[in-house]
């Protein structure tokens, strides 16, 4: 079979082909500054603009803009250096952090496990603290388990507030007492990898962005 020979136009010349038959009109470029509805008269690119001044500003945006993604690159490589540097104490105590965000959003508007008072969200500094029934310190394999960590008021969080009793009776209300001697008898030695520490930490995130955005918060 003889195949016939296709000819293959630019989008330029079949504009203005378009133009010299009749077919249509090119449109007038508006002006780049927000708001302008005047027709361009200088281009650069994909810009263009109607005035000198308006030129002006164009340029500061864009001065600005280079700015702010040059500060943007220059933060994810100082993050990138500073994990480099961190070790396996350092990993933990960054899950960490993200966690207890996670439990203090996740029991916000819930009674403290503990004495079942309210928290006081206009006390500076907020009134929750995210209290382990099992502690960090004698069961550090718990330690980012939901199970085990609850909101607790600063005060019982502290010595001499609210005893080991209360909160265990707390626990049983809130999970069960089939939940609670599950943790208590959960003797498993487990460690976690630098990846894994990472990835916990990105799990964490997610899960505060999803809550967040579930209840209507800004992020």
């Amino acid at each position: 079979m003889k195949s016939s020979s296709i000819t293959r136009t630019s989008p330029m010349s079949r504009q203005k082909a378009a133009l010299k038959s009749g077919e249509k009109k090119l449109r007038a470029r508006k002006c780049s500054v927000r708001g302008c509805k005047e027709p361009a008269t200088t281009f650069t690119g994909l810009k263009g603009w109607c005035s000198p001044e308006h030129g002006a500003v164009l340029g500061l945006e864009a001065i600005a803009k280079k700015k702010q993604q040059s500060a943007k690159e220059e933060r994810k490589s100082d993050k990138v250096r500073k994990e480099a540097l961190m070790g396996y104490w350092d990993w933990i105590a960054a899950v960490q952090e993200v966690f207890n965000r996670y439990i203090r959003l996740r029991d916000a508007g819930k009674l403290c496990i503990d004495c079942g008072k309210p928290f006081e969200p206009q006390k500076f500094g907020g009134s929750m603290d995210a209290g382990h029934y099992l502690s960090r310190g004698s069961a550090h394999h718990l330690r980012f388990d939901e199970r085990n960590v609850h909101g607790q008021r600063k005060n019982c969080n502290r010595p001499g507030g609210a005893t080991r009793e209360a909160f265990r009776n707390g626990m049983i209300t809130r999970i069960g007492l089939e939940a609670v001697e599950a943790l208590e008898s959960d003797q498993a030695s487990r460690e976690w990898t630098i990846p894994e520490l990472k990835a916990l930490k990105a799990h964490y995130l997610e899960k505060i962005k999803q809550l967040k955005r579930t209840r209507g918060d800004a992020c």
